[in-house]
């Protein structure tokens, strides 16, 4: 393949260097990395005698021109609060917006975020539309951070709509330079070019330099995905000098990173080292951690590719170091949790909106007998509100959607339902339900030969298929630790097949496990796997108040996990009161009386299969009696 290969990682990083740090949301003709400027503002700030109006604008300064993101993050809480207190809701806007990207260039991810959803709360209440519109593009930008294309793509449109008639030139050409940047990232070169192109028109109007550098470099980037190495070279080398004078690093060190990639591709090993080191030194200087994972990530696979294991697992170990301090699980968690606040919120906007309207519509009533010059303009404010309103209807109705479906992938529908009504809920106690709980045999032992990448490959390859066989016979999956997979039936909905359910769905994980082990295997690792099923009852329900989790409890609970712990390799260990409740419909081998722990000695039993006449399913019914009767 001719030209340098694609580096999608990098794509992501740029998308967090949205100029709405740069051009700031009041002051368009500033830059966030002038350093000049924040001395001086510092020093009239340190001296004080100004007007509180002048402290305020001193603040909101100091908030978008420092290059440190602490100090930006220290001043723009300070701003808040001071602004809060006057009761300024421009200056309490700018400094929410404001903390949000000092949070992201700290690698916050979601706390920039609940910045950037108070901003655009704020703004829609004050009916400020041109301030939404710029709280939806930041929005976009952290989904596009996380990898989440179709949000990111939808909030970018909305806040260009909202941009475009506002009449705001500056903020509307970042916003159609990062949409394009969005579309790249995901390999759509010709709506990439396009929006480049557009914001480049933009750009060269206002004569923005530093909008003609990012462009260069977006020009550049698109130039080496086609191939093209030499423009994107020359491309990449001009954005960096005109982005040296403006003092804007950030995108310097994606630039490097990008560089170091065409030189690989060329076979110059020495200057692409060269380069992907000059990244991580600028990133650790200005404190960018993101750029501080890719260029350790970059001389990683240098190092590699060299020959040079040892200073690879350096580099990768400082990678591993870095990617996980900035996305995690407890993020991604925390992130749904803003969604769901910011839905809320939303949704008190709509209620105030339709009590406004109800407001307007008796002064119409009582005002009938007034000139008929102010009913027309009563009646043209009505026009204006109402529009509004069915704006505002139309991004709720879309927010409760997604916040509806991802709560669907955490809890099951009658949990999700009931948080959702109740704000908790209760735990419950099943006088019935089968729990299987499956391993891997001899895990530790492969995982030390696999790199992280692979082996979490390898596990997801064998643990989507068992999450696939639980949906198509109706069971829960509850949690998966490490190796070990944990599922149950019975639960939310009593029912009384669930140990047959659960034995001919154990079936069909052993044979998928064999068959992977006979085909090509995953990730180059074979496999054994050992089931364990008991049935009885528990307790179940959610733990936390903000990362939810669907867990059960009890000894039925913990005698499952011993029977997986006492089964043997490939195949499936029943207790004995699984057995009575499904010997009817299965061939079982009698394997005698076992010790267990904490339990003593139990009777276990290996399923052999189905059997070919069946004795006949006890009734249907969700009655807990009639299950009690039946496990009788």
């Amino acid at each position: 393949m001719s030209g340098i290969q694609p580096v999608t990682f990098l794509l992501l990083n740029w998308r967090s260097i949205y100029l709405l740090g740069v051009l700031c949301l009041y002051l368009p003709a500033a830059h966030s990395q002038d350093q000049t400027r924040a001395d001086s503002l510092l020093l009239v700030y340190n001296k004080g005698g100004y007007s509180p109006a002048k402290e305020l604008e001193l603040l909101r300064g100091l908030a978008t021109s420092h290059p440190d993101a602490d100090e930006s993050l220290r001043f723009s809480r300070l701003l808040i609060e001071k602004a809060e207190a006057k009761d300024s809701i421009h200056y309490v806007l700018a400094g929410y917006l404001q903390q949000g990207n000092a949070l992201r260039l700290k690698g916050d991810l979601a706390e920039a975020l609940e910045s950037y959803f108070q901003t655009a709360t704020l703004a829609s209440e004050a009916g400020l539309a041109r301030d939404l519109g710029l709280a939806q593009i930041t929005i976009g930008d952290v989904y596009s951070i996380m990898g989440d294309h179709e949000r990111s793509v939808g909030y970018y449109r909305k806040g260009i709509d909202v941009l475009r008639e506002a009449g705001d030139s500056v903020n509307l050409a970042t916003a159609i330079l990062n949409l394009g940047d969005e579309y790249f990232n995901y390999g759509s070169l010709d709506s990439a070019q396009l929006h480049f192109e557009e914001s480049e028109r933009l750009f060269d109007a206002l004569d923005y330099r530093i909008g003609v550098a990012y462009n260069l470099g977006n020009i550049g980037l698109v130039h080496a995905q086609r191939g093209d190495a030499g423009q994107a070279e020359e491309n990449l080398t001009q954005a960096v000098q005109l982005l040296t004078t403006l003092g804007d690093y950030y995108p310097i060190c994606v630039y490097y990173t990008y560089m170091s990639d065409i030189y690989l591709d060329k076979g110059d090993f020495g200057t692409a080292r060269n380069y992907a080191r000059r990244s991580l030194t600028l990133a650790r200087d200005r404190g960018l951690k993101e750029q501080i994972r890719d260029a350790n990530l970059k001389l990683y696979e240098l190092h590699e590719q060299s020959g040079n294991p040892i200073e690879a697992l350096r580099y990768y170990q400082d990678y591993i170091t870095y990617r996980d301090s900035l996305v995690n699980i407890a993020s991604v968690e925390k992130m749904a949790n803003l969604r769901a606040d910011y839905e809320i919120s939303q949704k008190q906007i709509e209620v105030d909106l339709l009590r406004e309207q109800r407001r307007y519509q008796r002064l119409i009533a009582i005002s009938t007998s007034i000139a008929l010059v102010l009913i027309g303009l009563l009646t043209f404010g009505l026009y204006r509100r109402n529009r509004f309103i069915n704006r505002t209807q139309r991004i709720i109705e879309e927010e409760r959607d997604r916040s509806d479906h991802l709560l669907l992938n955490i809890l099951p529908e009658e949990t999700a339902q009931e948080l959702k009504e109740s704000g908790k809920v209760q735990a419950k106690k099943f006088e019935s339900v089968t729990v299987l709980f499956a391993d891997f045999m001899d895990f530790t032992a492969h995982a030390k030969k696999l790199s992280p990448e692979k082996l979490v490959e390898t596990v997801d390859f064998y643990f989507s298929e068992f999450d696939r066989i639980m949906e198509k016979y109706d069971l829960e999956k509850i949690k998966t630790l490490g190796d070990a997979y944990m599922a149950a039936g019975g639960l939310p909905f009593p029912s009384q097949d669930h140990p047959h359910r659960m034995v001919q769905a154990a079936l069909e994980m052993a044979d998928f496990v064999a068959h992977s082990q006979k085909e090509e295997p995953a990730g180059g690792i074979r496999f054994d796997i050992r089931i364990g099923i008991h049935t009885g009852p528990l307790v179940a329900g959610v733990v936390g108040i903000r990362k939810f989790a669907y867990d059960i409890w009890g000894d039925t609970v913990n005698i499952a996990s011993r029977m997986e712990s006492a089964s043997k390799r490939g195949e499936i260990n029943i207790s004995e009161k699984t057995y009575h409740l499904i010997k009817g419909h299965f061939d079982c081998t009698y394997r005698g009386e076992i010790n267990v722990k904490n339990q003593g000695e139990m009777k276990m039993y290996f399923v052999l299969g189905p059997k070919d006449s069946p004795e006949k399913v006890p009734p249907e019914g969700n009655d807990d009696a009639s299950n009690l009767a039946f496990l009788e």
